[in-house]
């Protein structure tokens, strides 16, 4: 019994050494561990892929091509307050999204729109049993309604109608049956590219190939539509409009309808009114009564147009910029072709000033709105060209 006391007495000491040694070599070990760890790249590290990133973040880099996308994700999960079943949410944040729906998952977004009517009641996907390819837009007044009427007829099923209402009578057109089907969209003595700026974006009409923007007062007795569509394809055209008949008043000689052909894209003008054959009034150019855009087009041309210079006078010149090369894709179809019959309704909507009629104040704001709109493009791409130092070429003037 001496014996084993002694020997347990003995054997405390290095118990509680050894103690001590452990842990000293226990806290050095993990200051050396904290001390290296921030210098690892997580690449380093023998983590299967499966532990940071699921299947479908890899499938989903592939679809969208963007590698950072995983990583930013990541970055963004957090923790849930569950303590018994803790996940991990993504905020999802897609940068190739259009602009206020980054945090939206790419499939739900729809950027575009159309003019398609849905009905209130069953299924979704069988609510539209024709989709039409074209658009067509009147600016009008209920005093030409019979014109309209004419001119509607012209248009076939593959064709949405819309109708801008400048006089604020919409529901008298419903006693023309294609009305309760067309759009009426109405504001009081307001343009059509007042209109067209606000209600046809380019996302809105995307599904239309082609975008007739027209006046009211047209005659169409030598026209059909599908027939223009053809032969505008078959040409190239990326803006067009009709011929004018001889009948009509004409401005410019590019306009005026020709008999030995389908389609013309250049004239002779007055002497002096042309600096090149291939710029307007001369090539590349229509009038802004009756044109014909291709989707392409439109979106340039939505983009160009000014929010308050509402006739649109000086557009028909500056069109150009938005097709190359422009003498070849705009032109005028000879082969179907429309009378102007220059019916001055909106005109008649302004307000008499200073003992000038409606029409004459009308007509004062179109100059002015075409020399604004001049100055505006000339600064404009001058301003560009200085910002990429060069000068402004001399055939960038819009006439």
């Amino acid at each position: 019994m001496g014996l084993h006391s002694r020997s347990a007495v003995s054997r405390k000491p290095n118990e509680s050494m050894r103690l001590i040694v452990t842990t000293f070599v226990g806290i050095a070990f993990g200051f050396l561990i904290g001390v290296s760890f921030p210098t690892l790249s997580i690449s380093k590290l023998n983590i299967t892929s499966g532990l940071l990133f699921s299947s479908n973040d890899f499938e989903y880099e592939e679809k969208t091509g963007l590698p950072t996308q995983k990583a930013l994700n990541v970055l963004s999960l957090k923790n849930s307050s569950s303590a018994h079943n803790a996940t991990n949410t993504p905020k999802i944040w897609v940068p190739s999204n259009p602009r206020g729906a980054e945090r939206l998952p790419p499939r739900i977004v729809s950027a575009e729109s159309d003019f398609y009517l849905h009905r209130l009641w069953g299924n979704p996907d069988e609510d539209l049993t024709n989709k039409p390819k074209y658009l067509v837009t009147f600016t009008v007044g209920y005093d030409q309604r019979k014109n309209i009427d004419a001119a509607v007829k012209k248009f076939s099923d593959n064709f949405t109608i819309v109708l801008f209402h400048y006089d604020g009578r919409t529901t008298e057109w419903d006693e023309f049956e294609w009305s309760k089907k067309a759009i009426h969209i109405s504001a009081r003595r307001q343009t059509k590219w007042w209109y067209a700026k606000r209600f046809l974006h380019p996302d809105i009409v995307a599904p239309y190939d082609y975008i007739f923007i027209w006046d009211e007062d047209l005659g169409v007795e030598h026209f059909n539509a599908e027939e223009y569509i053809k032969l505008v394809k078959k040409h190239g055209l990326e803006i067009s409009q009709p011929g004018l008949e001889p009948n009509s008043k004409l401005t410019w000689q590019m306009t005026k309808k020709r008999g030995d052909t389908e389609v013309h894209k250049k004239t002779e003008e007055r002497p002096g009114w042309c600096s090149d054959p291939h710029l307007p009034p001369c090539a590349a150019f229509v009038e802004i009564m009756a044109p014909v855009f291709s989707r392409d087009a439109w979106r340039c041309v939505w983009h160009m147009m000014q929010n308050d210079l509402v006739h649109g006078w000086g557009l028909d010149f500056a069109l150009r910029k938005c097709v190359e090369p422009a003498h070849e894709k705009i032109g005028v179809v000879d082969a179907q072709s429309v009378m102007h019959q220059s019916v001055p309704s909106l005109g008649n909507q302004g307000e008499s000033q200073n003992g000038k009629a409606p029409w004459q104040v009308v007509r004062e704001r179109c100059k002015k709105e075409w020399r604004m709109f001049q100055d505006r493009f000339a600064r404009a791409e001058k301003a560009y060209y200085k910002s990429i130092g060069i000068n402004n070429p001399s055939k960038s003037k819009l006439n």
